[in-house]
């Protein structure tokens, strides 16, 4: 029986493969890559590469097997059909029998356009007879600290979210919990509902980079058209443009913040705190 990962290689799959390592044997790790170069420190430590492509169905013939666990780590093709690349997985995974497939969803409340594959992928896996786990992680703290010059440039922290909260986490926090499900017993056919342990408004993010670079950093709070505009002259393509502010819309009703618990009780310890993720950001 292998633990394998798909999108291996990318933000969370790759500590997903690392967190992994740490509880079984590296042989029992099975990393799906579309690229191997990139795989190749993975390798070296006796993660098994396979190559595979969610746009190449043929490609995950005969790749799991019966008992297997797998990670399917939604894909980022937004343009690409991402309910049908997913199907793929699912479709090689029941046809092999695996044992679990677990996906990286997006929380159960937010109705912004970004959470309409994952509804689909859902529907999709609940439907096939396979076991499941839907992790449905909610919005990452690297999706604000991972690109802070443009935020310190301007001096401002720019977002159509108004007054509303997100309970963010860190990637490492999502893939732990990831971990624990994959190496875990009695997690078939279950939803969670994943969050960071503390929500936070943008005002107070502001106030929190101001702190630790001594500062004034400003929250600035536009409609999403002007954001639209902000997002378009970096050079983003409308349609993602669109997505981000359909993200900020639901942050304004409330819809990011996860008050489950769960990603706390599934890794056995509180989430990363956003101050720290801000932290690393300004070092990085």
């Amino acid at each position: 029986m292998s633990i394998v990962v798909t999108g291996a290689t990318g933000h969370l799959g790759r500590h997903v493969v690392e967190q992994l390592l740490d509880k079984v044997p590296a042989d029992r790790i099975t990393a799906v890559v579309r690229t191997p170069e990139k795989a190749a420190d993975l390798a070296a430590k006796g993660v098994r590469i396979a190559v595979a492509d969610y746009n190449a169905p043929e490609t995950f013939d005969g790749l799991f097997a019966a008992g297997d666990k797998v990670l399917l780590v939604s894909g980022n093709e937004f343009d690409k059909g991402r309910v049908a690349q997913h199907r793929v997985v699912i479709k090689a995974a029941k046809a092999a029998g695996v044992a679990l497939l677990a996906y990286t969803s997006a929380p159960g409340g937010l109705t912004a356009a970004l959470a309409d594959d994952h509804r689909g992928t859902e529907e999709a896996l609940t439907g096939s007879g396979v076991p499941y786990v839907l992790l449905r992680n909610g919005w990452y703290h690297e999706n604000y600290t991972e690109n802070l010059a443009p935020v310190l440039e301007h001096g401002a922290v720019v977002a159509a979210a108004g007054e509303g909260r997100v309970s963010s986490a860190a990637r490492a926090d999502y893939a732990a919990a990831a971990v624990a499900v994959l190496t875990g017993e009695g997690h078939e056919n279950t939803t969670y509902e994943l969050g960071g342990d503390e929500a936070w408004s943008f005002a107070e993010y502001a106030a929190e980079l101001s702190r630790q670079t001594g500062r004034e950093i400003a929250y600035n709070a536009v409609s999403g058209e002007v954001m639209k505009g902000i997002l378009g002259g970096t050079g983003m393509p409308a349609p993602f443009a669109d997505i981000l502010v359909g993200v900020d819309a639901a942050i304004a009703e409330g819809e990011l913040v996860v008050s489950s618990g769960d990603l706390s009780r599934l890794t056995g310890r509180p989430t990363t705190p956003f101050a720290e993720a801000i932290t690393a950001g300004l070092k990085s």
